[in-house]
């Protein structure tokens, strides 16, 4: 199964492919999508990385708090996005 990870305090230098390097040693990625500022296109400093359930464990302990370009990064499970859901009566 597919989990996704928040990876965050990111080096805003980082491009996709250099977050996907990262965590490749750990297992296979299957996506990442770096976040950017709807306004400015700018980076935000955090992505979301999937991987297989199995291999985030291993990538999580490796990588949280690890220096990632001069910056500790923040590597977890993500978690689910609550969707509200609006009821008229």
């Amino acid at each position: 199964m597919i989990k996704s990870i928040y990876v965050g305090n990111i080096p805003f230098t980082m491009s996709t492919e250099s977050v996907q390097k990262l965590f490749e040693p750990y297992g296979e990625v299957f996506s990442v999508k770096l976040i950017y500022d709807r306004d400015t296109g700018r980076p935000r400093g955090f992505a979301f990385v999937e991987m297989d359930e199995l291999s985030l464990p291993a990538a999580i302990s490796a990588l949280n708090g690890s220096d990632c370009e001069g910056r500790n990064i923040v590597v977890n499970e993500a978690k689910e996005a609550r969707r509200e859901t609006s009821r008229t009566n």
